[in-house]
């Protein structure tokens, strides 16, 4: 049994936040000065508590303080709307990104990834959804006559024995074109990049390449191709074709030669895939690609299970600190499994953590470590 779980199933749940270093960041831009009882690290665990319960409404969230163990956890017995209100434009968004860097670095020490794919490069996936809002309310995300809605851009480690997470995101106004933000999601040459066929841009796939990273995109099927070298596809397989191409036409064309490979997904729709892996069989190449699908279920389950779709406030402050505690909730689901090398998924431990949040938080260990229900 480890030392934490003495602790409520809440608090073991948030202990991996340096809430320490957090009052030590309040206390330096002296967000605290004028508050009596809200505040800074008391409003992220209230944040926190109500995201993982899907309040509604910052109303809501101001009447869940009746609970009395929150009211202990928390230090008041009450708050009202206009002071959450308040608080959230507030707290700058860096201290929310600071707390997922450090969820984020506590992720990556548990996991060691590297060393558990059959495939050894690890993967990245880069991907966007839009996330609507009210005109009304959210004037300052206007990206139509009668819509308004700001873009959650994406980049999500997929792991093959765990479930994956999110390592880097950033949001802007729905208008943007995803094209003109993948190379802000691109840092790292030991991965492999996965990516749907919104972010092709032949001259990118170039400066990707000159720059030493790897790729597999989707690309079009009518897309413009020269054929240099066939490697031919085998008898009984779901690969089509694999080709050695140059992309484009004579005005717009790359000037690396690519690697062009049609697969078959399970619905027997045809996929023409496009990387700069030539080292990979096709069949790889295609079950990379298909990895792409872990960022759909992603952005899924954070909209039905984190309340995403409803925000508490209208600044765009507001918004990013939501979307911020949104994937914090997300990685403190990720490493209490993680660290109690749990077979059971983000979902079950979510709602077993909803049934006990409560209770000593030993029980709620004992159940996520046992057998899958």
């Amino acid at each position: 049994m480890d030392k934490f779980t003495r602790k409520s199933s809440f608090e073991q749940w948030i202990s991996p936040i340096d809430f320490k270093k957090i009052s030590q960041q309040v206390k330096i831009l002296n967000l605290d000065y004028y508050t009596k009882k809200l505040d800074t690290c008391a409003f992220i665990k209230l944040l926190l508590y109500s995201q993982l319960f899907e309040t509604e409404s910052l109303r809501a969230v101001s009447d869940s303080v009746f609970s009395e163990k929150l009211q202990k956890t928390l230090g008041f017995d009450s708050i009202s709307y206009s002071q959450l209100s308040r608080k959230l434009s507030d707290v700058p968004t860096q201290i929310f990104k600071d707390i997922f860097s450090q969820l984020l670095d506590q992720i990556q020490k548990e996991t060691h990834f590297n060393q558990k794919r059959k495939i050894t490069t690890p993967l990245k996936i880069i991907d966007s959804s839009t996330l609507p809002l009210n005109l009304h309310h959210y004037r300052w995300a206007k990206f139509r006559k009668t819509k308004s809605g700001v873009k959650l851009h994406l980049r999500l480690v997929h792991m093959e024995d765990h479930d994956s997470y999110p390592d880097d995101f950033y949001l802007t106004n729905a208008c943007e074109n995803d094209q003109n933000h993948l190379e802000l999601l691109v840092d790292d040459k030991e991965c492999m990049y996965v990516f749907d066929r919104g972010y092709v841009q032949y001259s990118r796939f170039d400066e990707m390449t000159d720059e030493g990273y790897f790729f597999v995109s989707r690309l079009r099927s009518n897309a413009v191709h020269r054929v240099i070298h066939d490697f031919g596809a085998g008898e009984q397989s779901s690969v089509i074709s694999d080709e050695m191409v140059v992309l484009g036409t004579t005005t717009n064309r790359t000037e690396h030669y690519f690697r062009r490979v049609t697969v078959q997904d399970e619905k027997g729709k045809n996929l023409v895939l496009v990387t700069n892996r030539f080292d990979l069989s096709p069949e790889e190449i295609g079950e990379i690609y298909k990895s792409r699908w872990a960022i759909e279920l992603f952005f899924k389950w954070i909209k039905q299970h984190l309340n995403v779709k409803t925000f508490y406030g209208c600044s765009e402050t507001a918004v990013s600190n939501q979307v911020y505690i949104a994937l914090i909730v997300y990685c403190l689901n990720m490493l209490i499994k993680l660290k109690n090398n749990s077979r059971k998924s983000i979902l079950q431990i979510t709602r077993l953590l909803k049934a006990s949040i409560w209770s000593k938080g030993h029980h709620l260990i004992r159940r996520i470590r046992g057998p899958i229900p």
